[in-house]
């Protein structure tokens, strides 16, 4: 294999290259379900980590993951998927108060709160499910937008609150785009599975806030705010590599915005170029800046995890998911645009991801490197789920860019 095509979107070698990777990425994860349904976190080989807790968002993004698995006829999916939906339906479900708690600790205990977060994984990991046909899927999305529509949308605001107390009696006063980010990515394949167009509204009226907000902000988004939606910029500066809620900007976040922007654009206006072009310059404003801000910014490959309000490096570290978040979004842009810079970012993330980030011993991805692309584990010890290594492996060749993944996998559009 000639090593630049490798690396080329559009050229077979590449399109072999993700191929190969997106098998041995399924493979890595064959251990990953629980005796009781769930999947856990996994180790550096793989392993399930039985001593850390079975989180509903691991296990929802291996539902999803493994779901794209059986529609791409992967030996072994249907049956992590089944395990993954048997957990949400299961164990991980709050039967007294409804929703997901957060986990279960391996002693069995429960999480405490509801998050947003881990609901919004759940409407994706239902939807993903019920195209591949996955017993209970159907009856898991219907609850999980239900639950949803009722604690965690908010209409007038046309936003999502973000965590509840485990009774859903108090909400607490931090609101974030976190958490509001994958919402749009559920809406968005909620609103492909059911047919709801309000499912696509909605992602719509918290993309225009992003803008509003990111374009205030020199397309550096605003990440934490106030029960009032004011920006709290400083949050985390004694903690500011959170693996949740860090401080500053998040490139890797400005990225998968900037793809999801796409995304609503061309399944909402495709019939008008005024309205779709403004978000396609809002979606390059975010990929530009981030990148800029982020690639190869303290002189090795790489995107640093964040930086200051002035675009400055604060955690200099790689992680893996900013990567997959930039192959996709490289190769999304590509596609609108048809600017040639933008293909020569994705071979230019293509070859790091080779010579840096695949685990090339396992088939996986290392999660976590420093900025001398030495591995580290001090924000994601081992290898916790695929979801975003996977959807690396399938998005830069998903030509219906209107689509969810998952939705044009089933359709043969992918």
């Amino acid at each position: 294999m000639k090593t630049l095509k490798k690396y080329e979107l559009d050229t077979t070698e590449n399109k072999m290259f993700l191929d190969s990777m997106r098998e041995d990425l399924l493979s890595f994860g064959h251990r990953s379900a629980s005796p009781g349904g769930g999947s856990y976190y996994m180790g550096d080989d793989g392993t399930p980590l039985t001593d850390r807790p079975r989180e509903t968002w691991i296990t929802s993004r291996m539902a999803h993951v493994y779901s794209m698995g059986e529609l791409l006829g992967h030996k072994g999916s249907r049956d992590l998927a089944a395990a993954a939906v048997k957990g949400l339906i299961g164990e991980l479900h709050d039967d007294e108060y409804g929703g997901w708690y957060a986990g279960i600790a391996p002693d069995g205990s429960f999480l405490p709160d509801k998050q947003c977060y881990a609901h919004a994984f759940v409407i994706l990991a239902a939807s993903s499910a019920k195209l591949a046909n996955i017993d209970g899927a159907e009856a898991l999305l219907e609850e999980a937008v239900r639950t949803y529509d009722r604690y965690f949308w908010n209409e007038e605001e046309g936003l999502s609150v973000d965590t509840w107390d485990t009774g859903f009696e108090e909400l607490s006063d931090y609101r974030g785009l976190n958490s509001n980010m994958h919402t749009v990515e559920a809406f968005l394949a909620a609103a492909d599975v059911l047919n709801e167009n309000r499912y696509r509204q909605r992602a719509g009226r918290i993309i225009d806030h992003v803008i509003l907000w990111a374009g205030e902000n020199d397309w550096r988004i605003p990440e934490h705010y106030t029960k009032d939606w004011v920006p709290d910029l400083m949050l985390n500066r004694d903690k500011p590599d959170d693996p949740f809620k860090p401080f500053g900007a998040t490139p890797g976040h400005g990225i998968e915005w900037a793809r999801l922007i796409i995304q609503y654009s061309v399944s909402t206006f495709a019939d008008n170029k005024n309205e779709s072009g403004k978000y396609t310059d809002a979606a390059v404003r975010l990929y530009d800046r981030a990148v800029g801000d982020a690639w190869t910014a303290d002189g090795a490959p790489g995107l640093c995890y964040t930086t200051d309000w002035e675009g400055k490096p604060v955690v200099h570290d790689r992680m893996h998911w900013t990567l997959a978040e930039a192959i996709n979004t490289s190769a999304v842009l590509y596609r609108v645009t048809g600017l040639g810079r933008y293909a020569e970012d994705y071979s230019a993330f293509m070859k790091y991801l080779d010579e840096e980030v695949i685990d090339h011993k396992t088939g996986s991805w290392y999660h976590q490197l420093d900025q001398n692309n030495e591995i580290k584990t001090t924000v994601w010890p081992g290898k916790p789920d695929l979801y975003h290594a996977v959807q690396a492996a399938l998005i830069p060749y998903n030509r219906e860019t209107g689509l969810s993944v998952a939705v044009a996998l089933g359709t043969g559009k992918a």
